[in-house]
């Protein structure tokens, strides 16, 4: 696999807490990645890096190299709009806008040049049905975002990630606060996705990261302890560490 993620020594601190301390990592573009690890070990604080959100806490200084297709992204010439458009993220809780359905897809677009309603009404259905949801929501895109299901809104996060034509979706716990059937649907969501996107997700369920992911990153306290193939690390993982957690003996 093609290498599209790489993180170089890289330490992360909040003002003087090291959150993330000496990273090396790489991640495979078309493939699922999967972060996990016990609470407040890293994980997530990674994953934000990868799309800057870690620049809108005070005091975070970043150490290190962090590089996405080669280009350091903590580089003074990026533009963080631009990455930011190129790394979409869907976060723990869904988050759609006040807005109609069509409307949250269609934001993106227009906040980055769209005006035709051709053009845009194009997007939203090729986005909807991107994230299975078109046939549930098709004739119904003025209603509000807010009243259709939790795991409706959840999928509307991404494809309104995905309207902006990504490289790289990012998941934050994305089924945390979704029933088992809305997870189902998202967990086979991102397989059906993987074939056109690079997908990072963060996850507390070890099962749902054997169940979707190519390659799993264990992080503890800040530090990457194993990255290897999913199948591999679950059924022989090489450090004693990982084994203890994945086992349940701590976490």
């Amino acid at each position: 696999m093609t290498t599209l993620i790489e993180a170089k020594n890289l330490d992360l601190f909040y003002t003087d807490f090291h959150a993330l301390k000496k990273v090396n990592l790489t991640i495979p573009e078309k493939a699922v990645t999967a972060f996990i690890g016990p609470s407040g070990c890293g994980k997530s604080t990674l994953l934000r890096t990868l799309n800057r959100m870690n620049d809108m806490i005070i005091g975070t200084r970043i150490e290190g190299q962090l590089t996405i297709s080669g280009t350091d992204i903590y580089s003074n010439e990026v533009d963080v709009e631009t990455l930011r458009k190129k790394v979409g993220m869907v976060f723990q809780q869904p988050n759609p806008f006040p807005k109609s359905i069509y409307d949250n897809i269609a934001y993106g677009p227009r906040l980055h040049g769209t005006t035709s309603k051709k053009e845009l009404d194009e997007i939203v259905e090729t986005s909807l049905k991107s994230a299975a949801l078109w046939n549930e929501v098709k004739d119904h895109l003025k209603r509000s975002a807010l009243s259709i299901s939790g795991g409706q809104q959840q999928r509307l996060c991404i494809a309104r990630a995905l309207a902006v034509n990504p490289d790289i979706l990012l998941m934050d716990e994305a089924t945390s606060a979704l029933d088992p059937i809305s997870t189902l649907k998202i967990e086979e969501l991102v397989q059906d996705l993987r074939d056109k996107y690079t997908i990072v997700m963060v996850t507390h369920n070890m099962h749902q990261a054997a169940r979707v992911s190519n390659q799993t990153v264990f992080f503890l306290n800040g530090e990457v302890v194993e990255f290897d193939e999913t199948e591999k690390l679950f059924s022989n993982p090489g450090d004693r560490r990982t084994e203890d957690y994945i086992s349940g003996r701590f976490g």
